[in-house]
Order: C-alpha cells, then sequence, then structure tokens
C-alpha cells in the first residue's frame, strides 16, 4: 500500500513538473534589458525562444518574431529544441506511467507493470535532463553577455521565467525517481526491472 502511496505521489510530482515546463516554454519573459547605469528609460526590450519585443514607456509593445531557424543563434536552437523535447517527453512519460501504476488495471502482470513504471521513470529524468540543460544554456548566454565588457549591445537579464523553468524540471528527479525505483512485490528477484 506505501509503494502505491508513493507512485501517485511520485506520478502527481512529475505530471505538476510537467505541466511547468510546457507553461514556461510559450512565455514572453525569458530575458529583459536591464537598466543599469540609465537615469531615464524609455523602452524596455525582452525576448524569449520565438521572437524579441520592446516596450516604450506608455506600455505599447512591438514584436518582431524570429525570422528564420537558420539565422537564429546557435543556444536559441539548442534551448528551443531541449525545451520541445522535454514536453515531449514528459508527455510520454506520463502515459507510460499510467501503464505502470499499481493502481491501474493496464499493463499486464506485476513483473511487466514494474518494468513500465521505471521505464517512465527513466524518461521522466531524461525530460528533466533536457529542460534543465536548455535553461542553463539560456541563463548561461544571458550571463556570459553580462559580464563581458567588450559586449557593446544591449545587456540582458533574467527575467521571472528562469527560476520558474529551472524548479519545474527539479521537481522531474524526485518524481522519476520514485516511480522508477518503487519496490515490485517481494517475489521477483534482483533481475525484475531488467
Amino acid at each position: 500500500m506505501a509503494s502505491t502511496a508513493l507512485e501517485i505521489i511520485a506520478f502527481t510530482v512529475s505530471i505538476s513538473g510537467w505541466l511547468l515546463v510546457s507553461s514556461t516554454v510559450p512565455t514572453d519573459y525569458w530575458k529583459v534589458s536591464t537598466n543599469d547605469g540609465t537615469v531615464i528609460t524609455t523602452a524596455t526590450f525582452w525576448a524569449n525562444l520565438w521572437k524579441t519585443c520592446v516596450t516604450d514607456s506608455t506600455g505599447v509593445s512591438s514584436c518582431k518574431d524570429f525570422p528564420s531557424m537558420l539565422a537564429l543563434d546557435g543556444y536559441i536552437q539548442a534551448c528551443r529544441g531541449l525545451m520541445i523535447a522535454a514536453v515531449s517527453l514528459g508527455f510520454f512519460g506520463s502515459i507510460i506511467a499510467l501503464f505502470g501504476m499499481k493502481c491501474t488495471k493496464v499493463g499486464g502482470s506485476e513483473q511487466a507493470k514494474a518494468k513500465i513504471a521505471c521505464l517512465a521513470g527513466v524518461v521522466f529524468i531524461l525530460s528533466g535532463l533536457c529542460s534543465m540543460t536548455g535553461c542553463s544554456l539560456y541563463a548561461n548566454k544571458i550571463t556570459t553577455e553580462f559580464f563581458d565588457p567588450l559586449f557593446v549591445d544591449q545587456k540582458m537579464g533574467y527575467a521571472y521565467n528562469g527560476p520558474t523553468s529551472v524548479m519545474s524540471s527539479r521537481t522531474k528527479y524526485p518524481g522519476g525517481g520514485d516511480i522508477k525505483t518503487t519496490n515490485p512485490s517481494k517475489q521477483f528477484d534482483k533481475n525484475a526491472y531488467v
């Protein structure tokens, strides 16, 4: 009974992490221009994975979508790919986890359910790794440009989106790990997950 409760809690935590990563991808403020050293700010520049925008002092925004996938910087292409992979893996991990949970009638015997649950845990962990790597790559680029004294363009800082995406990817590790390591019944030997 305790392992069933652990599976349900791990599944809930993993689904919440997947939902947070899914809601992070389309948000607008991945990076925002800084006001450091300026007396009067007339415009705020901000960008995400899909477009770059400017908002003037009256609150009117003007956005421009990135024109071409091939014309993008490499870190944005990599971050896009990793975040989309994280969302896709999280979706498939949740479907696989439903088949491997003890409280569902689908999935076959207890041994088959244990293997399916292990696979779901691995998929959730891979999803968390993809989202954390994508967010870390984007944050590294912002930090590198911000502290580079030779960088002459507009300095950008973190927006509220960065910590949210990193924390949402971290919720997948305990959830995926708990789904992967739930104890099968005692009748299986050490190779039950192989």
